[in-house]
């Protein structure tokens, strides 16, 4: 069934008077080494699941990437690190964008991140600038 011409005009203001937002998930690479692929699938299975809910209510923006964990780092005296990995270990693992009112409508839609049940995990969310 088509959607109605209000319908179409509501999802259109919604998401104009919405922000934007980047949820960057951390965690700690050595951790994820040890997951049992078992668990490794239902992980998997709740980000989807976590997924398919943000753009069931038109909130995802841009679906974002995975990150592997060798990079590098460069710093202003232009000293360049070799390893990414700072010594606890924590590294951002990948990101998303997605469409909110605010930073505390985002914040709770991060809440229900998958990735927080795993242990030292975090997701930041920041806004993104138009400027």
């Amino acid at each position: 069934m088509k959607p109605s011409f209000i319908a179409r005009a509501l999802f259109l203001f919604k998401t104009l008077s919405m922000k934007e937002y980047i949820l960057l998930f951390r965690a700690d690479y050595r951790d994820l080494a040890g997951v049992a692929a078992g668990e490794t699938r239902e992980r998997n299975n709740r980000w989807m699941d976590w997924i398919d809910d943000l753009v069931d209510k038109n909130h995802l923006s841009e679906g974002g990437n995975h990150l592997i964990p060798d990079g590098k780092i460069l710093r202003n005296d232009g000293e360049i690190s070799v390893e990414s990995l700072p010594e606890n270990g924590e590294s951002i693992l990948g990101y998303i964008m997605i469409l909110a009112s605010s930073i505390h409508e985002a914040v709770e839609l991060a809440k229900d991140c998958p990735i927080l049940a795993g242990k030292g995990t975090s997701v930041e969310v920041r806004e993104i600038s138009n400027n």
